[in-house]
Order: structure tokens, then sequence, then C-alpha cells
């Protein structure tokens, strides 16, 4: 009997192309006999969203995607930020599994060391990445967390510099710390890094996490489960979807709202597509 399919898609959650080359790039190979990774991106949101308040029109933008999703028929979405944005809304809007690279970077963890030091991008993610460190329950696994001072949009344009830092700035963090492994918490510094172990870079002489290979074979894995039957999302208290047609309206008026808006946001936005 052959294999099924499992059709991923990587959501990069900014509004522009100027990651799904990386992405597909550096993470494409590792999807194992059966898979089919494509990496998408939004529109009609901002292409950034170091800075929390663009960070809600994406996650909206986010949302729609991966409901889409869901109807075009993929078996798993994995929201592809270390801010994990719009993962536990997103549980409740759909059935399919939906994967941040954080929370499976944390859950696998224990796989390659007991504890961890976390390295991203820059202060403010920083800050951001300590809130879900207790959301995730791992307060007692990560001991640390530095910055390579870099933000996203800059990195793609320098890779080898990002991965040189990360090379500098982990091997520091681990003496510091003492910690096991390294969990590189941005998805494109992790990339920028992988990108040069494809080169002939050399590894590490600890485990360092690359969030988006852990969200792939987090979500590979959960999508086979479901194909064959094996457990689903509980709706008994945090997912639970709305219950009545009061609040199913409500949802369904919301996402009507989010379509009448989004010609309007294409065009406010259109400008940074592909900046």
């Amino acid at each position: 009997m052959s294999e099924m399919v499992r059709r991923i898609n990587f959501i990069n959650p900014f509004g522009t192309t100027a990651y799904d080359a990386l992405i597909q790039e550096t993470l494409s190979h590792y999807a194992m006999e059966g898979t089919k990774l494509d990496v998408t991106h939004l529109d009609a949101c901002p292409a950034d969203m170091d800075y929390f308040y663009p960070k809600h029109i994406v996650e909206a933008s986010l949302l729609d995607a991966i409901k889409q999703s869901e109807e075009d028929g993929y078996d798993a979405v994995i929201s592809g930020c270390c801010y994990d944005p719009a993962v536990m809304v997103a549980r409740e809007l759909v059935d399919i599994p939906v994967v941040g690279p954080f929370e499976a970077s944390v859950n696998l963890l224990s796989y390659y060391g007991r504890t961890a030091v976390i390295v991203t991008d820059h202060v403010k993610a920083g800050s951001q990445m300590k809130d879900n460190v207790k959301l995730y329950g791992a307060s007692d696994r990560v001991l640390g967390l530095d910055v390579i001072n870099w933000y996203v949009r800059d990195m793609v344009n320098d890779t080898g510099a990002v991965a040189r830092d990360v090379v500098e700035v982990t091997a520091k963090s681990i003496e510091r710390t003492g910690a096991e492994a390294v969990i590189l918490n941005c998805t494109i510094i992790a990339a920028s890094y992988q990108k040069y172990l494809m080169g002939g870079g050399k590894p590490a002489p600890f485990p360092i996490l690359n969030p988006n290979l852990m969200a792939l074979t987090m979500a590979e894995s959960m999508a086979h489960l479901r194909q064959k039957g094996a457990y689903g999302i509980s709706r008994l208290g945090y997912y639970m979807q709305p219950h009545n047609d009061h609040f199913s309206g409500v949802s369904r008026k919301t996402r009507e709202a989010w379509h009448s808006a989004r010609p309007t946001l294409q065009k406010a936005f259109a400008a940074n597509a592909q900046d």
C-alpha cells in the first residue's frame, strides 16, 4: 500500500516574499518521504512584526491563511516565526495540527539535552520569548537568553554574517550558562545558520536546534497520526469551538469582515510586499 501524502504549509507570517526562498532552500531536503512541503507568505499585512502593534494585523491575516489551508486540503500548518504567532487561536479555528516553531523546539529539547539556552534576534524579541518559556512550562530547562542583535529584514541580505554571529554567540552562551543545547529562537536566524552548514560550515560540538526543522518534524508526525485516525485536539476547554449558533455566527462574521477589509489592506501594504 502506498504511503499517504502529507501536505504541510509552512507559512512565513510576513506580508512579503523576502523569506520564502531561504526557508525552502534550507528546509525542504529534511522533509520525509511522502511529505509535500509548501512555503508560503501572507498579504494584506505588514512585512515586519518585530514590534507588537503590526503583529496583530499579521495575525489576522495569518489566521485566515491557516483556515484557508485547511479548506485547501493541507494536513498541517506551521506558523513560521518563533513568536509562534496565532498558534493558540488557530487551534480553536481548525482541526488540522497547527505548529509553532518555538513550542516544537521546547517540546523536542529533552531528546537532545536536559537544558538549553535561547539565542534570538534582538532584545525586544527576547522579552516575548521569556514569556513563551513560561507559557510552555520550560522555565526550569531554559537557563538563559542571548541575542545576536539582528532584524530579520537585514538577515536575508547577509546570511553568512548572521551565521558567523550564531557561531560566536552560541559558544559564549553555552559557556556562560552551562546549558547542554541551544535553541535558535528565530526562523530566519536558523535558516541562515542552516545555509552555512549546507555550505560546509563546521557544526558546533553541542546541539543547536533549528526551530524550522523541529516544527516540520512535529507537523509531519501529527499529520501522520491524524491521517491514521489517532488523536484530535481536545475541544473540552481552551481550544473549545463555538458551541451554538450565536457564537458560530460571530466567528463567521469575523471572517467575513476580514475578507471585506482585505482589498483595502492589500493596497495599503502592497509597497512592502517585496521590501
